[in-house]
């Protein structure tokens, strides 16, 4: 059975951001994909639509989804879902905020246009 752990688990810095790649196919995950995000206070995602619904399960802090009609935040303890095909952004208000997300493998990200499956989650 497959174990990763914190030394073999790949780092992504997104600028906002730090991802630490948990579960996905590459790692020997079939089914989901899963990773660890710091976010870095006040500093939002790219406005972005995934094709399969992602999880955030908020560790720390709080998290903000922002969509067009409205934010919903989330705080430690607590989830936020994100229907497929939705087009938010991602923000930790007021201080730094760490969640675990997860997406069923094989899930694509569409951000400026342009369709892309999410390196940490390969």
């Amino acid at each position: 059975m497959p174990a990763v752990t914190s030394d073999d688990a790949p780092i992504f810095d997104t600028g906002g951001a730090t991802i630490t790649g948990l579960a996905a196919p590459s790692r020997g995950s079939r089914e989901t994909s899963a990773w660890r995000v710091r976010l870095r206070a006040d500093q939002p995602s790219p406005r972005h639509s995934l094709d399969r619904e992602e999880l955030f399960i908020v560790l720390s802090g709080a998290v903000t989804a922002q969509y067009d009609d409205g934010d919903e935040t989330v705080s430690a303890g607590g989830a936020l879902i994100i229907p497929a095909d939705t087009e938010f952004a991602i923000v930790a208000r007021g201080e730094d905020a760490e969640a675990v997300c997860v997406l069923p493998a094989g899930g694509r990200a569409t951000a400026g246009g342009e369709t892309f499956a999410p390196p940490w989650a390969q």
